[in-house]
């Protein structure tokens, strides 16, 4: 079943009418405001988690790779300018 917001309402009415507006109203802001397969799991911040730590180790490699190669450049760029002094 797909909840949208007429069935919401409807729930809130017949909640309201069961057990008191206060108390379905308290119900009712426990539900995401969403359907359950949007809502993020354990499971997905998890899979998240290992995605983001392989992303921040390549791009850890990559600037020491990039600061040796500029490392290098610059020393060139010394020695060449030494020779011409």
């Amino acid at each position: 079943m797909i909840i949208d917001d007429r069935v919401r309402r409807q729930m809130y009415q017949d909640l309201e009418q069961a057990i008191g507006a206060r108390s379905a109203e308290a119900l009712m802001a426990h539900l995401p405001p969403v359907g359950w397969a949007d809502v993020a799991t354990k499971r997905d911040l998890d899979a998240l988690r290992g995605e983001l730590r392989a992303e921040v180790a390549n791009l850890g490699r990559t600037v020491i790779f990039t600061n040796i190669a500029c490392m290098i450049g610059v020393g060139g760029l010394v020695l060449a300018a030494a020779q011409l002094a």
